[in-house]
């Protein structure tokens, strides 16, 4: 069995990739390979602190890496052009978008945008929720 490959991406701070990266190292410990990608430097080091494997920062490496992995998590905005305060460039949220991997998106609100019908939940509910029913991993 290869061992899959699983893409982190965040922005800003980088506390929510942070958070699925700690709760996938709890679960998974070295099943999986997690790879940090920020939209900046600070939010990539943060992700690195949680214990991803590896890590890169910016719009080249995320258009280039999200090619290459099997499942991609993070919050709504990384498919939203000019999203996270203008982190997420046009060419990042097409390539995320539009790439092959399974892509778990993780519903925090975004400027002007509401998804219809979803129940608010705090993000350890949220991250707790991918992880159960997406990723089904108990």
């Amino acid at each position: 069995m290869t061992m899959k490959r699983i893409c982190v991406i965040d922005g800003q701070g980088g506390g929510i990739g942070s958070a699925v990266i700690r709760r996938l190292k709890e679960l998974l410990a070295e099943n999986v390979e997690i790879v940090a990608l920020g939209t900046n430097a600070i939010a990539t080091a943060q992700m690195l602190k949680a214990k991803a494997n590896r890590g890169a920062s910016g719009e080249n490496a995320i258009v280039r890496t999200v090619r290459q992995v099997d499942v991609i998590i993070g919050p709504l905005g990384i498919v939203m052009a000019n999203a996270m305060m203008g982190e997420v460039t046009p060419k990042m949220a097409e390539a995320i978008a539009s790439c092959p991997a399974r892509k778990f998106l993780i519903p925090l609100s975004q400027e002007n945008v509401e998804i219809a019908g979803l129940t608010p939940a705090p993000l350890p509910h949220l991250i707790e929720s991918l992880i159960r029913d997406g990723l089904k991993i108990s």
